[in-house]
């Protein structure tokens, strides 16, 4: 319903102009998010599962070791999931081999609420691994992670759409939620402004870790990555198979060199 919604609102008032209007790039997009979707949902029962059964049993983790009132808990369990996913993403563009798939998400050439779907079923399933190692870390219930796994898809699609807000209703989320225009920036070529705004749900990450930029206006954002500039490069059959093929084009940001100087309004 949110995704649907947010699907038609971005298209009544758009932010960014289109590089490649039409059908094709949705429904392109609509089944890597099919694909991804049918891996997180089959990684559930033998992957995360299991092991959310197995802390509860031997009470494992962070949270079941401290003593403390289950309202505490929840909150902490939920900013914790939070925070460790911030550290995830980081490390998705920095790691090689992890930025192989996650690129397949970047290579989108213009950004919107499908592209809050796009994601290579190889980064899905390896996210579930993650995932169920932060179940065994933090010792988060099982509740917990259901609410926060659930705004967190909300979250995702919303910060990803192609929606215009206010300038001062957006400054205001953003203080608190990632935005439309905060991950705007993150989706540049621009290897600078990539290596920012790596917040999922809640934005305070990228305050405390000073990776936080709203100075870049969506008008000076190329959405995508370098070197997959045209169409043909983010065919449906070019994206599925690109984590596997030798690609010179696939450098994590982080390793395209010195980083630009920061553009500023």
């Amino acid at each position: 319903m949110v995704a649907g919604a947010l699907f038609v609102a971005e298209r009544l008032r758009p932010l960014r102009a289109r590089k490649e209007p039409g059908a094709s790039r949705v429904g392109r997009n609509l089944t890597i998010g099919l694909l991804a979707g049918a891996t997180t949902a089959a990684s559930e029962f033998p992957v995360i599962a299991p092991v959310q059964a197995l802390a509860e049993r031997r009470r494992l983790g962070l949270l079941r070791r401290l003593p403390l009132p289950r309202v505490l808990r929840v909150a902490l369990g939920f900013l914790l999931l939070d925070y460790t996913l911030y550290l995830w993403h980081w490390l998705n563009h920095r790691s090689p081999w992890l930025w192989r798939f996650h690129a397949v998400h970047h290579i989108d050439l213009d950004l919107d609420s499908t592209t809050g779907l796009r994601f290579h079923f190889g980064e899905l399933a390896q996210a579930a691994l993650f995932r169920a190692t932060q179940v065994l870390l933090i010792g988060v219930d099982r509740e917990t992670l259901r609410i926060w796994q659930q705004l967190l898809v909300c979250s995702v699609v919303f910060h990803h759409s192609n929606l215009e807000l206010p300038i001062a209703v957006e400054r205001r989320l953003s203080t608190l939620l990632v935005t439309p225009r905060m991950h705007g920036i993150h989706h540049s070529t621009r290897a600078d402004e990539t290596d920012s705004n790596y917040s999922s749900l809640l934005s305070v990450w990228d305050r405390l870790h000073a990776s936080l930029r709203l100075d870049v206006p969506q008008a000076a954002v190329t959405i995508g990555v370098p070197g997959f500039s045209t169409p043909a490069d983010v065919l449906l059959s070019a994206s599925l198979s690109l984590p596997f093929r030798r690609d010179p084009r696939l450098l994590p940001p982080a390793s395209q060199g010195t980083r630009q100087s920061a553009r500023t309004t």
